[in-house]
């Protein structure tokens, strides 16, 4: 069985989208499922490509034993052919990747936030320390019900959406 690839997006790569990863990395290895799942993130924007992730969301992956090497990139045109699912924490997020999409994307798209009925993750880049353990928690909570429809999709108990 191949793994389900999940690539996570947000606007700089430094905030969201790896507290997104980190909770997914967290959840699978404690679920004994690393070999089903293949995570990764990266930016709408090259702003602080290279850059490792904020030290506050450090600090965060750290508390929840979910930290990992890391350090920001931009999405390229392939992955939308290596991924099997491209999650956006916003609106802007899913329009540029909608946008940015090659003709032969194989690549699902779509907010992160799905389970939730939609809307944006908070974004703590400009916000206090607090900001980005709330944001972890509902990532945490959000990448949680992707991994049940993950899984469900895969063993044949539901259709693909």
């Amino acid at each position: 069985m191949n793994p389900t690839r999940v690539l996570f997006i947000c606007l700089g790569n430094i905030c969201r989208s790896p507290l997104a990863e980190g909770a997914a990395r967290k959840l699978v290895r404690d679920r004994g499922l690393e070999d089903r799942f293949r995570f990764d993130s990266a930016a709408t924007a090259g702003y602080h490509e290279g850059e490792p992730y904020d030290p506050r969301v450090g600090a965060v992956l750290q508390k929840y034993d979910a930290g990992f090497e890391h350090r920001a990139r931009r999405i390229r045109p392939e992955d939308f052919r290596a991924f099997d699912w491209i999650l956006g924490m916003d609106e802007e997020n899913l329009r540029d990747l909608r946008r940015m999409a090659p003709a032969d994307a194989a690549a699902q798209i779509a907010l992160v936030t799905e389970p939730w009925g939609g809307g944006r993750v908070t974004d703590p880049y400009y916000e206090g320390d607090w900001a980005c353990e709330q944001t972890y928690l509902e990532l945490e909570d959000l990448v949680e019900r992707w991994l049940e429809r993950w899984l469900e999709e895969a063993d044949g108990s539901t259709e693909t959406a």
